[in-house]
């Protein structure tokens, strides 16, 4: 099962080598990682993604609270959260292809950010089943290239919030 763990971190050199360092010693395999600056400057938030049963993943974050400058762990498991993707996908587009490829673009609420003469660049942003389902769409017309951020998340708030 896939677990979506949260770290507030202290925002300075080493620490995701760190946190890295301590799932390779213990032979934890990480599905995504995403690391990036919160509203405090001071403080990095990680998502990391970890396919495993509960105990793998109580294991997890027991040893990852006890990492010096991780300040707070967090599994949003069985916590309604908001997960998303970004993905970054290069897509042969001949012109007789182009009309095709813009209409999957638009169902999947995708934005073109660059024309070429024989492809396009397509943004993509949402659930990691949605991205998957726009790269499946997309491989018939030969995919080029193609860059994913790993997931991010936060926990829904409730209303009165």
């Amino acid at each position: 099962m896939k677990h979506i763990i949260n770290a507030l971190v202290e925002n300075k050199p080493g620490v995701l080598a760190h946190v890295a360092g301590m799932f390779a010693a213990r032979s934890f395999n990480i599905d995504s990682l995403v690391v990036g600056r919160t509203e405090d400057p001071k403080l990095s938030r990680m998502t990391i993604v970890v396919i495993g049963d509960d105990r793998v993943v109580e294991q997890v974050r027991k040893q990852l609270a006890k990492i010096v400058p991780v300040v707070k762990v967090q599994d949003y498991a069985g916590q309604p959260v908001v997960a998303r993707d970004l993905m970054l996908i290069s897509v042969a587009a001949p012109p007789e292809k182009r009309p095709e490829i813009f209409s999957l673009i638009e169902m999947f609420r995708g934005r073109v950010v660059d024309i070429g003469q024989k492809s396009i660049m397509i943004e993509v942003s949402g659930p990691e089943s949605k991205i998957e389902g726009f790269i499946d769409v997309c491989r018939p017309y030969g995919i080029k290239s193609l860059a994913r951020t790993g997931t991010i998340a936060m926990p829904r708030r409730n209303k009165a919030e």
